[in-house]
């Protein structure tokens, strides 16, 4: 149960799956795979899929860097959320456009886990959302080089802690591709 009661519907995020930040990604077919399964189906189901474009430095907007992965193609309908920070609420019109579609529950997929994935988690959990995280369907860089841990741990901690999250109000989960159900949830 979301703390935006008014707002029963269900939208999918489809965070910065772009060349700039996943090229060279851990277990990238899958989660594009997973991503794309995503879309098709919410597509299929009538629920609003949103794209997030992230700009920087590195990823100049405009650039082949910045451009999506080319098995993910948006239709026209679809908008497109460009952001500058790594929480895709953060300075941009995501919250405008999912309060237009009544949504109270976002489905979170999407490059990096440990960046702007997460980011966008807590962000959508403390302005009142429900947040699914789907663990399949989210990925990371190497950064061990750096003293991360190694992508498929980045991974799976992100999918551990998330699936537990509690707030009045409202919840938090992490499930698989094949158990998203785009519908609100009311069960506490």
């Amino acid at each position: 149960m979301t703390t935006l009661p008014e707002r029963p519907n269900t939208a999918l995020l489809v965070i910065d799956m772009q060349h700039g930040a996943v090229d060279g990604a851990h277990g990238l077919a899958g989660v594009i795979a997973n991503i794309g399964t995503l879309v098709s189906r919410a597509r299929a189901e009538a629920v609003p899929v949103i794209w997030v474009q992230h700009s920087d430095d590195q990823m100049k907007h405009g650039s082949a860097s910045w451009q999506y992965v080319p098995e993910l193609v948006r239709e026209e309908s679809e908008p497109v959320v460009h952001k500058n920070y790594g929480d895709s609420f953060e300075a941009t019109d995501l919250e405008d456009l999912l309060a237009e579609r009544v949504v109270g529950h976002v489905v979170v997929t999407g490059a990096q886990t440990d960046m702007c994935v997460r980011s966008t988690l807590h962000g959508a959990f403390t302005r009142g959302y429900d947040v699914t995280l789907v663990g399949d369907a989210h990925t990371t860089e190497d950064l061990t080089a750096y003293g991360a841990p190694a992508p498929a741990e980045v991974v799976a901690h992100t999918n551990l802690y998330w699936q537990e999250q509690r707030a009045p109000g409202r919840r938090g989960n992490t499930v698989e591709t094949a158990k998203v159900i785009f519908a609100a949830r009311a069960d506490g």
